[in-house]
């Protein structure tokens, strides 16, 4: 009696809703042809804006060109990119007007271009309109403990949204890594879309670091040693990347800055067909200007590391391997040593990570030895690296390194991380000579920094003049030409 009742119920349940699934088909139907209406009215808005935001003071249309860039007032390698690419175009299409979509508040748009010259010696020709993004909350990692890279993904669609509502470009260029804000002006504002990638939001060397359990600063420990949130992290990994290839592929035109970024790119967005290499503009004539002395100092030896203070940049680890070799110095009779970290801070979170860094150097007792130099002027890093012995990297798998080539351009020696960009693409041998030295743990880098600083200065000279030698493919007028060739498919 008990099974026929059962079989009943589920007998009723099932026609009714079977009796559902025409209505219900007929309200998705409705609510997907309203939706479209609606993208549709929005399309038609963001075309008129476009007509009169193109529209110039004699009555001809001129091309609007815009960058995303929510940070653009930073210091790193990435807003070197943007100012050299602003640069480049405006020297080719004069009659432009170009667009910033920017995040900094607390600057002005003069300040901004004044900043640009005093980092990186860049002055534009034209002027640059800069759209204030009120959101830019939105993407900071910060806001989200959890689901970081889900957090920022859809935050970055909100913001390309208020940046869309402000100013409708012509050629939208995302130079800052925003890949869902690709479809967003592509299908919304009927823009001809380009990107820069410097390094892809997800890779697979993400993925196999949490298929292997392993501890990364964006893997915490608590998964790695669970193996069933291991597995969902990986599912959420794999579903991410798959969305995220579909972003991606919006774009008409795909630049990447190293081989290693060019593998996962065209392994997640698989647009092979309009992906090209463009490396990073590198001012690498200044720094050659600087002249190869036998021996850069008398006293002792200076050790430089330049790169944003972000987590993934791994400066920890500089900071123990240079504790390491000050513990070798009393056994090996090694010169006085110092250590200057270079870099910009963003934001508190940056300015955060600098102070624990202060306080890793005291809890290692080399406080007096280690100095800090935040968002200094371009003279004074030129200074800096006139004078340095060694420059250290150390952030693992780094999509290129733009501080690594200016090292080299000085005659820093370079010891770098043995993998990403640095490995593929910049201490690469030359003419079948050394132009550098990379390293992985702590211990590696304590052994090489002592074995670069014990070599005799007749062989130190040899491998500066070899790495000198290797950067001109990374100058700021190879970069004009490539990223030119690359974008001409936007004003076609």
């Amino acid at each position: 009696m008990a099974v026929a009742a059962r079989g009943w119920f589920l007998g009723e349940l099932l026609r009714f809703f079977y009796s559902l699934f025409f209505p219900g088909l007929i309200v998705c139907g409705v609510l997907c042809v309203c939706l479209l209406i609606v993208l549709w009215g929005i399309r038609l808005l963001l075309q008129r804006k476009k007509k009169s935001g193109s529209a110039s003071k004699t009555g001809k249309n001129q091309t609007v060109i815009a960058f995303f860039h929510p940070y653009c007032n930073a210091g790193g390698g990435g807003e070197r990119v943007l100012w050299c690419a602003l640069r480049a175009l405006q020297k080719k299409y004069p009659e432009a007007v170009y667009v910033v979509y920017t995040g900094d508040a607390d600057v002005s748009g003069q300040q901004i271009l004044e900043g640009a010259f005093r980092r990186f010696n860049i002055r534009l020709t034209c002027p640059v309109k800069f759209v204030l993004l009120r959101k830019r909350y939105l993407v900071e990692d910060s806001l989200y403990p959890h689901f970081t890279l889900l957090g920022q993904s859809l935050g970055s669609i909100f913001l390309g949204w208020e940046a869309l509502m402000q100013c409708v470009p012509d050629v939208y260029i995302d130079s800052m890594g925003y890949a869902f804000t690709l479809p967003l002006f592509r299908y919304l504002g009927r823009c001809r879309v380009g990107s820069y990638v410097h390094y892809p939001t997800i890779s697979m060397d993400m993925l196999s670091v949490v298929k292997n359990q392993n501890v990364r600063f964006n893997n915490a420990a608590f998964i790695t040693r669970n193996p069933f949130l291991s597995k969902v992290k990986l599912i959420y990994y794999y579903l991410f990347a798959f969305i995220y290839g579909l972003a991606g592929s919006c774009s008409d035109v795909v630049m990447v800055n190293s081989s290693w970024t060019l593998n996962h790119i065209l392994s997640l967005w698989k647009v092979g067909n309009c992906t090209n290499i463009v490396y990073p503009p590198c001012d690498v004539q200044t720094f050659l200007d600087i002249p190869l002395h036998n021996e850069k100092t008398t006293s002792g030896h200076l050790l430089v590391s330049i790169g944003q203070f972000r987590p993934e940049k791994n400066h920890p680890l500089q900071i123990r391997a240079f504790a390491k070799l000050l513990n070798k110095k009393e056994a090996e009779s090694l010169p006085a040593l110092k250590l200057v970290l270079i870099g910009g801070c963003r934001n508190q979170d940056d300015e955060l990570r600098v102070n624990q860094l202060r306080r890793l150097s005291e809890d290692l007792g080399v406080q007096e030895d280690v100095e800090f130099k935040i968002n200094i002027p371009f003279d004074e890093l030129k200074n800096y690296l006139s004078e340095a012995t060694v420059g250290l990297h150390t952030m693992w798998n780094e999509h290129f390194g733009i501080g690594i080539v200016e090292c080299m351009a000085a005659g820093t020696i370079v010891l770098a991380h043995n993998s990403g960009g640095p490995k593929l693409d910049i201490v690469v041998p030359h003419q079948g000579e050394r132009t550098g030295f990379l390293a992985e743990s702590e211990e590696d880098y304590a052994e090489t920094m002592a074995h670069i600083l014990s070599m005799s200065a007749e062989k130190r000279l040899q491998i500066r003049s070899n790495a000198r030698a290797s950067v001109s493919r990374f100058s700021d007028q190879e970069f004009e030409v490539t990223f030119l060739t690359s974008v001409e498919k936007l004003f076609q």
